[in-house]
């Protein structure tokens, strides 16, 4: 109550003030009128003035006649005062003088005449005068009025920036619980054991323990984190103040640490309770670093909060909850126990946890029979929660051009595509060589895939031009991979120099196409000799070292913690492993050419083939049983 006293007398004193100005402008404007000629004189020294060839012009408004004359008059008045004029002024007489104008033109006098005032002109004068300065009191009004409306209701306005704009939701307004919420078993278990203590705190306490006072998502965008955030609001039962962490910072130093004061205030008062700090690193990040220096605001932001998180004052039943997809700029004050105690990571989902994801979108869709989720959650691996959900929108959109009343297999290998490789260019127009060219080179992908034991199932082939690749050879793997072994990644380099050696070995040329193919098979050989031991001089000792943040302006370069003769070397080993792995390409094309022209003759006039198709050419064997597969996808 104390403070929205406060906050009316502000009011008052603005309001005051504003009127006091208004009173003040509006006086000096009424009272001032425009400059006017302020020596009067006699009607008939008027027109003596004017006989004698004295006045230049005059200027007559109803009764009132201005002069100027053509050269400066002296007068004397009383007190022996003498005055020099050369403009004046003097009225008609109440009779009237009918040859006044005649009298005027006969002796060459220029003549100006405006209408006689009316009685309303000056109030209409002080209207028009005083219009700016309404504009301007208006606009402050409208300002202050739009800043209590951002400040979310009375006593957010100018005099209360530094109140928190945290938005109260409760359970029925969340409208998710973790059933809505496919995939992330783990951090569902550790998120329900938060909502365990707010609901019954004896139960810890009465075994000596404490609730966790802080708990941080992390994991990159579109896994979930908000998703589970809402979950928890609608599962806890108890009120939930969500904010994103960029509404902290303002353009006046202090604002945040007294929206973060007042955020803990609310929250205090209504424990046990949950605080949601979304997107932390905007607030978060470490102090003192970065190449730009400090940030007043940030950091004085940042401060408040771990005080509030831990420090003097007891902070009793009151759970933060954050997330963030950037921890490695987090200042360390914050993630120490005692402020974030939790740290959950919510990673891309894995193949179960995608099937479940694609059911639960599914649920809401109409789907044909011929949709296999198992099949497309296995050949999505690396997708978020929000790139599946993407998907199927697309698929939806697809069916809806062509009509349908349902989602098709078409539809969602379609949105596949879009989502993976981008989109189809039909009008990209492309010569009979250059078809033959990306046929080859994706017959070569598939070639070499076929016939390495090692490789991933084919799973389609395709030389329709899209945004991001103008083919694409396509592998599904059975089950993903947590270790790769020596003779797969050799397997997997080989499948993609087979572009370029199916090139060379029929056209006796090398293309462009293969570009992004090298790129990605540099990087794994790269990874091979440094990190993963496996070259013929590095077999037991990794080079890679770690890799400090950039962005914090803490190294500019990647320390090499190895001579340049080792650097030499490695060099050297990734060039035999990439040159080896050609080889083996090259062989098996010029091996079994003629299975690949038969396959590029089939490409070129349909344009994509499926993996059974592919099997059944190439004499491939069906997909096995294995546990350790991973999708790969060749792109000229």
């Amino acid at each position: 109550m104390e403070q929205y006293k406060e906050l009316g007398k502000h009011r008052k004193r603005f309001l005051v003030a504003l009127l006091l100005i208004l009173v003040i402008y509006g006086l000096s404007t009424l009272f001032v009128r425009p400059a006017a000629p302020e020596f009067k004189i006699d009607y008939d020294i008027f027109r003596s003035e004017v006989r004698d060839g004295n006045v230049e012009s005059v200027h007559v408004q109803g009764e009132r006649i201005d002069g100027v004359l053509s050269q400066n008059r002296t007068r004397t008045l009383q007190g022996n005062r003498t005055v020099e004029y050369n403009e004046f002024f003097t009225f008609l007489p109440s009779f009237g003088d009918d040859k006044l104008l005649d009298f005027l033109t006969e002796n060459d006098v220029a003549i100006a005449t405006t209408p006689a005032e009316e009685d309303g002109g000056f109030l209409w004068y002080a209207i028009i005068s005083l219009l700016p300065f309404f504009l301007i009191v208006g606009l402050i009004y409208y300002q202050y009025k739009r800043m209590r409306g951002q400040g979310g209701g009375p006593g957010m306005g100018l005099f209360n920036i530094g109140k928190s704009k945290a938005k109260l939701y409760e359970a029925s307004e969340t409208r998710k619980t973790f059933d809505d919420v496919a995939g992330a078993d783990n951090a569902k278990n550790e998120l329900k054991e938060v909502i365990t203590f707010l609901k019954d705190p004896e139960k810890i306490q009465k075994l000596g323990g404490e609730a966790p006072k802080g708990t941080l998502l992390v994991g990159p965008p579109g896994c979930g984190k908000t998703l589970l955030a809402k979950a928890v609001a609608g599962e806890a039962g108890v009120p939930f103040y969500s904010i994103s962490g960029s509404v902290f910072m303002e353009m006046f130093v202090g604002v945040g640490a007294s929206r973060v004061r007042n955020m803990f205030e609310e929250a205090k008062k209504n424990a046990p309770s949950i605080i949601f700090i979304d997107e932390l690193d905007s607030i978060g990040r470490r102090r003192g670093a970065g190449l730009g220096g400090g940030h007043d605001e940030r950091e004085q932001t940042l401060n408040q909060l771990l005080s509030e998180m831990d420090g003097f004052e007891a902070n009793e039943n009151v759970v933060v909850m954050s997330a963030t997809n950037r921890p490695d700029i987090l200042d360390p004050a914050l993630l120490r126990p005692g402020r974030f105690d939790r740290r959950i990571t919510v990673d891309r989902p894995k193949r179960q946890a995608r099937l479940d994801i694609l059911r639960m979108y599914a649920r809401k869709k109409p789907m044909a029979e011929d949709v296999d989720l198992d099949e497309l959650a296995r050949s999505t691996p690396g997708f978020s929660g929000a790139d599946l959900e993407n998907m199927l929108n697309e698929a939806a959109l697809y069916a809806a051009r062509a009509d349908r009343k349902q989602i098709t297999r078409e539809d969602v290998e379609n949105a596949r595509d879009k989502v993976t490789m981008g989109l189809e260019q039909k009008g990209l127009s492309l010569t009979d060589e250059e078809k033959k060219l990306i046929a080859y080179h994706e017959g070569g992908h598939a070639l070499t895939a076929a016939k390495l034991e090692h490789a991933d199932p084919l799973h389609k082939i395709s030389i329709i031009p899209r945004t991001r690749s103008l083919g694409a050879t396509m592998q599904l793997p059975e089950d993903e991979r947590y270790i790769y072994r020596k003779e797969y990644l050799l397997d997997r380099l080989a499948t993609m120099m087979g572009g370029r050696a199916s090139e060379f070995v029929v056209f006796g040329t090398l293309t462009s196409g293969a570009g992004s193919d090298l790129m990605e098979a540099t990087k794994l050989a790269r990874k091979m000799v440094l990190e993963w031991g496996m070259s013929d001089a590095f077999s037991h000792m990794a080079l890679g070292g770690e890799r400090e943040n950039v962005f914090l302006g803490e190294e500019i370069a990647q320390r090499r913690d190895y001579a340049e003769e080792t650097q030499h070397e490695v060099d050297r080993q990734v060039q035999l492993i990439l040159d080896e792995s050609y080889e083996r390409a090259r062989a098996i094309v010029e091996k079994h050419r003629d299975e690949l022209d038969t396959l590029v003759e089939r490409l070129l006039e349909e344009e994509e083939m499926s993996g059974p198709e592919l099997r059944e050419l190439l004499g491939a064997p069906e997909p096995r049983d294995a546990n350790d597969q991973q999708k790969g996808s060749s792109q000229q």
